[in-house]
């Protein structure tokens, strides 16, 4: 009787204990229940919102806020504090909270653009947020919150393009009209007339330039080039941007020669790898001196998402300053603006490039150095096509003996990280 006894008193002392045990497990769960989230500060307050009001803010690409009477926070969704507008459960912004308690004490809808310090951030530039506070039933206020930053960035981008083409188009336009009141006054000369409408064709030509460019760039930033893509021979593209220099480069006395073509494809639309390329062909012979070399060389690369093609164009010209070399690839931007109006150059060629190379899955690079040339490096996926490696081989060169090309084998010019 006794060990019954002494069992019994245990198993009743056990299940004192684990009903204690069950009833501070469910304390614990409540309080914990109660504590703030990132997605919903105080979930048990969720019954305060007006039916529906919960679903409707969860879908909405806007940063949402309710606040109760007492400025707290009822409820904010993730994009509120990606942005830091709610810190500790509070409105972290005091002007979204002044228009919060402003609407509260006579229920008008307000709305205000404000700049933001960008959160975690040591950069100067602010966050651009357009914020609107408006009554959301007898107690709680509503404040949407907008990011207009990336919005701003894209009209600031339009109004500068816009006034970029618009100073290029003036000077064409302007000379020409000039030009031409000069060939009315000198009627009488031949000479002058002769001379005035030379200079009248070559306005002509570079307005011709500047418009087609435009369209080009307007075309490369808007089409999807993998429409149309194919396989197409690095070495093809390589002869066909030499074949667009060949005149220039015949005329400055200038070699231009390629390697390491052989075996190598790239996929893409053929038309805008082809221009993009001979841009760049054709910068490294415009702003090369005379009697000079341009080289074109190409080589397959291993990258962690599957091989690359790189096509490096290198010059021996003026070559480019550090603080220019960031901006180059900047729409109407020129390194030298007296030379590039001399060559004809509208300040496109080479953001046209950045655009074909980003839209295939690429990118476009530049080493260069005051007084030694530039080497453009432009990098491409290649085709998927399994081909044997290749080192070198013979030099691609056009088939007729116009221009100064060489026939032999090219050792190319060192690429950016070889050089000192």
């Amino acid at each position: 009787m006794d060990v019954n006894a002494a069992v019994a008193a245990a198993a009743a002392i056990a299940g004192l204990l684990t009903g204690v045990i069950a009833m501070l497990a469910f304390r614990w769960s409540e309080r914990d229940l109660k504590r703030p989230t990132r997605t919903s500060l105080r979930p048990d307050s969720n019954a305060a919102l007006p039916p529906g009001v919960d679903t409707v803010l969860s879908v909405l690409s806007s940063s949402a806020v309710v606040l109760d009477e007492s400025d707290s926070v009822v409820k904010a969704s993730s994009a509120a504090y990606a942005l830091g507008l709610v810190r500790g459960g509070r409105l972290a912004v005091e002007p979204m909270l002044n228009m919060a308690r402003d609407t509260r004490r006579d229920g008008e809808i307000r709305q205000v653009e404000l700049d933001l310090p960008r959160r975690g951030t040591g950069r100067g530039d602010a966050l651009a947020v357009s914020a609107r506070v408006a009554p959301l039933g007898s107690r709680l206020v509503l404040l949407l919150v907008e990011d207009l930053t990336e919005a701003r960035r894209i009209e600031a981008v339009r109004r500068d393009f816009v006034a970029n083409v618009s100073h290029e188009l003036k000077t064409p336009t302007g000379a020409l009209s000039l030009l031409s009141e000069a060939v009315m006054d000198a009627s009488d000369d031949p000479e002058a007339v002769e001379r005035f409408a030379g200079r009248m064709q070559i306005e002509a030509t570079r307005l011709t330039n500047l418009v087609q460019e435009l369209i080009d760039l307007s075309r490369v930033q808007n089409d999807d080039p993998l429409e149309d893509a194919e396989s197409v021979k690095v070495e093809t593209l390589i002869a066909e941007a030499i074949d667009r220099c060949r005149q220039q480069a015949g005329s400055k006395q200038i070699t231009m020669a390629s390697a390491g073509t052989e075996g190598l494809t790239v996929w893409g639309n053929r038309g805008q790898l082809v221009g993009a390329l001979g841009n760049l062909v054709e910068n490294a012979v415009n702003y090369s001196p005379a009697r000079t070399r341009v080289g074109i060389a190409a080589r397959r690369m291993a990258a962690p998402g599957g091989d690359l093609i790189e096509i490096a164009v290198t010059d021996q010209g003026i070559g480019i300053s550090e603080k220019d070399r960031e901006r180059v690839f900047e729409r109407f931007y020129r390194v030298d603006p007296a030379r590039s109006r001399a060559t004809g150059g509208t300040g496109l060629g080479l953001a046209i490039v950045k655009h074909v190379a980003a839209s295939h899955g690429g990118e476009v690079t530049v080493w260069s150095s005051e007084g030694q040339g530039s080497t453009f490096t432009l990098r491409l996926p290649e085709s998927g096509v399994l081909r044997e490696r290749t080192t070198g081989g013979p030099l691609i060169v056009n088939g007729d003996d116009e221009g100064p090309y060489e026939t032999d084998t090219f050792d190319p010019f060192p690429a950016p990280e070889a050089l000192p």
